[in-house]
């Protein structure tokens, strides 16, 4: 047996201390940007060919909701492994829930690379697509219920504002990546039709590379990364009750409400910062043609890593409940007038609309660099991983709906001012699930 499959040792030095806690730290990062990758390839990359694995000559509404299962699928499955894998992370360790998801997610990846088409066997080729992405999705719900509490729990108290933060900023890395690759991809593998090297193959290649990354962080947890300490302990001493059991009684369940109305505002307004902008401000409300709505997507979340980082850290110095009840008004106030400015502006340079993205990514964007730490430390250790996937993942299901509650607003209200009043009443709902919670940056592991 390897020495990171060993029994809690009490008395490791403080320099062993240091190398488990880099180690758990780096993998924990490296995974989310895996899975934030895997979770946003198919809308970067299988954007543009999506008949490749669909009827040609469909109505536009058909098409929307079909392009849309893509992502609302992988969305909804994120909920399912969240559940089933935080209770993986409370029962046997937070290392082997790591391990069991990365390759989950690894083999689900490469078999979505090796899809045919349409042309090869009819509608069962979109329906694979939306299967796999489920699966896809289970498997990607459970990666953070591993890695992240690992990584927390063996922070140091006064850094896991930083830690927290760095989770997040994993976000715009894998963004930003994904992005590039993709217009690397168009340039080298034109796509000119179905028989074109992107349609035929180039899509592939990323989806190759994700399950990659995926199976070489599953060797890492496997022979690089120790288990959790803070959870060992909670084995010898605790009777190891089913977490979901001890999550819907007692004081838990008022935790994991608070949680969800905190995690729904935010959910909601980052939908509308990494989703709306991308596909409906940017592109049908400026007009902006691809290239330049790439370029100031990746501007803005390049940013954004520096900015979520940065928000991580001033969560430490001020309390991560303070920092959330700034945050919410902020958005709603601040960020709902850049909002209205971009949808209802016309002839907008790129200059100025570039300028004004950055400052809305970074104003709504800000709760994300604190949101982990503040779940993760609002749970005991017993049920942590499966708070968190609960109150993380199972709050992802309304927002992901914000398309329909647009434009059921548009009915009373034009539709390019609906954005502005559902991101200000979920900044505001933010603000109040923080309010009903306490202070939880100096809680003892």
């Amino acid at each position: 047996m390897n020495d990171y499959a060993t029994p809690l040792v009490d008395d490791l030095s403080d320099q062993t201390l240091e190398h488990r806690r880099n180690v758990a730290i780096r993998g924990a990062f490296i995974t989310q940007c895996i899975d934030l990758f895997d979770i946003y390839c198919p809308v970067v990359i299988l954007g543009p060919i999506l008949f490749y694995f669909q009827p040609a000559h469909l109505p536009p509404q058909t098409l929307a909701i079909m392009s849309s299962l893509i992502l609302v699928t992988t969305l909804l499955g994120r909920p399912v492994g969240g559940l089933l894998f935080g209770i993986i992370s409370d029962r046997l360790g937070r290392r082997k829930a790591a391990i069991y998801s990365v390759s989950g997610f690894a083999f689900f990846t490469l078999m979505i690379a090796a899809l045919p088409g349409f042309a090869t066997i009819g509608a069962a080729s979109y329906w694979l697509l939306i299967g796999l992405r489920f699966l896809d999705g289970i498997c990607l719900g459970g990666g953070y219920t591993g890695t992240v509490p690992l990584a927390l729990e063996y922070s140091l108290k006064e850094q896991r504002g930083l830690v927290g933060g760095l989770m997040q900023a994993a976000f715009p890395v894998a963004y930003v990546t994904i992005n590039l690759l993709a217009m690397g991809l168009y340039f080298v593998f034109p796509l000119h039709g179905a028989d074109s090297p992107y349609a035929e193959w180039g899509w592939r290649i990323p989806f190759i590379i994700g399950a990659a990354l995926a199976a070489g962080m599953a060797f890492y947890y496997t022979y690089r990364v120790s288990e959790s300490q803070v959870w060992q302990q909670e084995v010898k001493s605790s009777r190891r009750e089913l977490p979901v059991t001890k999550l819907m009684t007692g004081p838990n369940i008022r935790k994991l409400l608070q949680v969800a109305l905190l995690m729904t505002g935010f959910w909601t307004t980052q939908n509308i910062n990494a989703i709306f902008v991308a596909t409906t401000l940017l592109p049908h409300f400026l007009n902006l043609p691809k290239y330049e709505v790439t370029t100031v997507l990746l501007i803005a979340f390049g940013l954004s890593f520096f900015s979520v980082t940065g928000s991580g850290m001033l969560s430490q110095k001020i309390g991560r409940r303070r920092f959330f009840m700034i945050a919410g008004p902020l958005i709603a106030t601040v960020g709902c007038g850049i909002l209205y400015f971009l949808a209802t502006s016309t002839g907008l340079s790129l200059t100025e609309i570039i300028v004004a993205q950055c400052c809305f990514a970074i104003i709504v964007g800000s709760p994300w660099g604190v949101l982990t730490s503040y779940i993760v430390e609002r749970f005991a250790t017993d049920v942590r991983a499966t708070g968190f996937a609960i109150g993380y993942s199972f709050s992802v299901v309304i927002p992901s709906f914000f398309a329909f509650y647009l434009n059921w607003m548009s009915a009373i209200m034009p539709f390019r001012i609906t954005p502005v009043v559902l991101l200000a009443a979920a900044g505001l709902i933010g603000a109040l699930g923080a309010y009903l919670g306490p202070e939880t940056k100096d809680e003892d592991f």
